[in-house]
């Protein structure tokens, strides 16, 4: 493996940080082979038997801080198997599996990922809430926020939204809202010198002064949206002061009602992962006032009500359409508390929280890339269910599933796209699954099941 060339101020900053000696260790560390790890689905893995039986193929060991992190060979390639289609696992580097363990988010809470792409955190936060409550995944960059919405999708999560929305965008419209905030901030990716020459060759010391000053405005939308005795996790992917202990030092200071409850360092020549930095922070049940260059509205405001009013509509025909589908193809199906919402064709289902104090109104004029569960397109008088319907439901939800062994031939021909042969007992929309994960819809007609994994989806190698 060829070596690194890190920057000379890069180095001079280390060896200050840990001192010559360790600092020589960890230098080092760059000319180690990389490690991979991929996480366990919850949402998928609902029997612990067949989730030993699914690690077979990959001969994984565990990553020691994540109980559903595994470390995996390269040859391995995970990413190529049918069960990553089927949102089994999310493919992620081990030491970013510390964050979100940390954060601890239980079932039933409302939870920001506050700076979410591309989806490792989200997808690992929504399996420890077991899709009850409701989890708001935002990412400022709409191209990246694609990219977590089609991994929120493809993991089968029913409980959350993504939006596209600035910090301040979101904090004055959550204002004490949230129970648990994820905060991975973007950084100087210093832990991503080994796998990305970019990051490398972007890296300075006024880069690593604006990373932490920007961390630090974000911080302060994170206070204002934190309930009282709610839990922050901020978190990067970098090892300098600047960025890490010299931010959370200021935003205490300036903030009383928040303490640090716990501190986690991963070196990367001390375990085995590119290194992550980790702080828990939780806000106190009083003494704090919010700390915003504007005074946020409140969040009934009578204005967003009124005009959501139009969008949010009761959704009567679409819904009866859905239904329509769902008495003849997923008979075992429940959507969970939420409203629909409609946008153009599509039909969604907007997740709500278990007080009911969050909806359609809290939405308005803010970029959405994702409100909830896509449940199906109207066409002519009838829902064609959506792709991620297939994925956000089990396999005993439908009517009936069509299930191979991973190394099928019949796999192979529904992920590139092709026809199978119906048996005599199947009719109208139906599963096709890898060891009962189901992959996508087919439909049964004329003694065949048409293929309706999306195009974009299909492979050809």
């Amino acid at each position: 493996m060829k070596n690194v060339q890190l920057p000379e101020a890069y180095i001079r900053q280390m060896q200050a940080l840990l001192g010559r000696e360790e600092a020589e260790r960890f230098l080092d560390s760059y000319n180690d082979a990389r490690v991979y790890g991929l996480r366990f689905n919850p949402l998928k893995c609902r029997q612990p038997n067949k989730t030993a039986a699914l690690k077979q193929p990959f001969c994984l060991e565990p990553v020691p801080w994540c109980k559903t992190g595994y470390y995996y060979d390269e040859a391995a390639r995970p990413g190529k198997h049918p069960y990553h289609t089927a949102g089994l696992y999310y493919i992620q580097e081990p030491s970013a599996m510390s964050a979100a363990e940390l954060l601890d988010a239980q079932p039933g809470e409302t939870v920001l990922d506050f700076a979410a792409a591309p989806g490792g955190k989200t997808t690992q936060i929504a399996g420890s809430m077991n899709g009850e409550g409701l989890l708001i995944a935002n990412e400022i960059h709409p191209a990246r926020a694609k990219i977590l919405s089609e991994n929120v999708e493809r993991l089968g999560i029913r409980n959350a939204v993504v939006t596209n929305a600035a910090p301040h965008e979101l904090s004055r419209r959550f204002p004490v809202f949230f129970d648990r905030i994820m905060l991975d901030s973007p950084c100087s990716g210093e832990g991503m010198f080994r796998k990305d020459e970019v990051a490398v060759a972007e890296w300075s010391e006024a880069h690593v002064a604006y990373c932490g000053e920007r961390s630090s405005e974000i911080l302060e939308h994170a206070a204002i949206m934190l309930k009282p005795g709610g839990v922050l996790v901020y978190s990067t992917c970098t090892f300098n002061r600047a960025e890490n202990e010299d931010t959370i030092e200021r935003f205490v200071a300036k903030h009383p009602a928040f303490h640090v409850e716990q501190i986690e360092r991963l070196w990367p020549h001390q375990v085995r992962g590119e290194g992550h930095f980790v702080a828990r922070l939780r806000k106190a049940f009083e003494g704090e006032q919010l700390q915003a260059t504007d005074e946020p509205p409140k969040r009934k405001d009578k204005r967003r009500d009124k005009r959501a009013a139009g969008r949010s509509k009761p959704l009567t025909a679409e819904m009866a359409l859905f239904h329509s589908f769902a008495e003849q193809a997923l008979p075992g199906f429940e959507l969970g508390p939420g409203e629909p919402l409609r946008f153009g064709d599509a039909l969604y289902w907007l997740p709500h929280q278990t007080n009911g104090s969050f909806g359609a109104a809290d939405l308005d004029a803010l970029k959405v890339a994702r409100p909830g569960l896509h449940l199906g397109d109207i066409r002519k008088n009838r829902l064609e269910p959506a792709h991620a319907l297939a994925l956000a439901i089990q396999a005993n939800d439908a009517s009936w599933v069509r299930s191979y062994p991973p190394d099928a031939p019949e796999i192979a021909a529904y992920l590139r796209g092709e026809t199978l042969p119906a048996a005599g007992e199947e009719s109208g929309w139906g599963l096709v699954a890898v060891d009962g994960l189901p992959l996508g819809w087919a439909k049964a007609s004329g003694g065949q099941l048409k293929n309706h994994l999306p195009k974009g989806l299909r492979r050809f190698n």
